[in-house]
């Protein structure tokens, strides 16, 4: 029998209305969202429930709602299956694999990603930094035009390597416009610019995650009871304080979610759970290899209503 990965999604999921269900139906959702609340002093439930969809994007808002969602759609979940073999996450998603792999309790996690959004929108000065979905280009030749473009107009730099064909730009305004511009260089069929409040994952993020570190240093990191296949160099981590240390490398550096994967599939792992709202990293992982099952838990269906209480 092969192995399971849980994988959970990150920014750019959101949606209003996710959780709802799980939530009236299933009892351990319920106090997941409650205790969601609680944490941080405000009804983050109502807002991924009923929006508007201008406050949920924000990404302050978006990152606590999109953890409670898959912390809550993940406790009516687990139940059902057995422990999976490793956890990931997709950037923010790595915090939701961190509470599932039992890091970080999840009040700590949702006041830590609360601040985490905060950080990241006071980082970098609106307008200044960018990012966009470059399609088609191989990643080698991407990055030479990336660093061509750094040493010529302005800062721009890897920030998320998907699934082949699909890699997010990260940078100054300027530099991001230039690889848009100068996209078919690498090859790319086509370079979106994406609607995003600031740079991220890229060195333009630092002031964001030198205030992270000050953050996490305050916070109880237990040894992973799965190893954390994490975003920063796509290897398995269990020690709680290297977890904690990656975190911070993570607002700044790529998120390697293409390797991640392909070294969960050479461990082993024929079946990824996404659990979460929407089907993002769904359709990432059948576009790295579509022979792998993959399963999407983002509704209470899913989670087997028989649980329901």
């Amino acid at each position: 029998m092969g192995k399971i990965a849980f994988v959970f999604p990150g920014q750019g999921a959101q949606t209003v209305g996710m959780g709802k269900d799980t939530y009236e139906l299933i009892a351990a959702s319920r106090a997941i969202f409650d205790r969601a609340d609680e944490a941080l002093g405000f009804s983050i439930s109502k807002l991924c429930f009923e929006g508007p969809d201008e406050d949920l994007k924000q990404t302050a808002n978006t990152q606590p709602a999109l953890l409670a969602t898959s912390i809550a759609l993940l406790e009516a979940y687990k139940s059902q299956v057995v422990q999976p073999d490793y956890v990931a996450g997709h950037s923010l998603g790595e915090y939701s694999a961190l509470v599932a792999a039992g890091v970080l309790s999840f009040e700590d996690a949702i006041r830590l990603v609360r601040a985490r959004g905060q950080f990241m929108e006071q980082a970098v000065p609106s307008g200044l930094g960018a990012m966009a979905a470059v399609l088609g280009a191989e990643r080698d030749s991407l990055q030479a035009l990336c660093a061509d473009v750094t040493a010529t107009v302005g800062r721009v730099e890897l920030a998320n390597v998907n699934c082949p064909g699909q890699i997010v730009v990260s940078g100054s305004a300027e530099g991001v416009a230039s690889v848009v511009e100068r996209g078919k260089e690498a090859g790319a069929k086509r370079v979106i610019p994406l609607d995003v409040s600031g740079p991220f994952h890229s060195s333009l993020m630092q002031p964001a995650a030198d205030a992270l570190a000050a953050k996490l240093a305050d916070i109880q990191f237990k040894d992973a009871t799965v190893p954390v296949v994490v975003n920063v160099h796509a290897k398995p981590v269990v020690a709680g304080d290297e977890l904690r240390s990656l975190l911070v490398d993570q607002v700044v550096s790529p998120v390697l979610w293409e390797d991640s994967i392909r070294y969960l599939i050479a461990e082993g792992v024929d079946t990824f759970v996404e659990i979460g709202s929407g089907t993002v990293l769904s359709g990432l992982i059948k576009k790295i290899d579509k022979s792998v099952q993959v399963i999407t838990v983002n509704n209470v269906d899913a989670c087997n209503p028989t649980v329901a209480q």
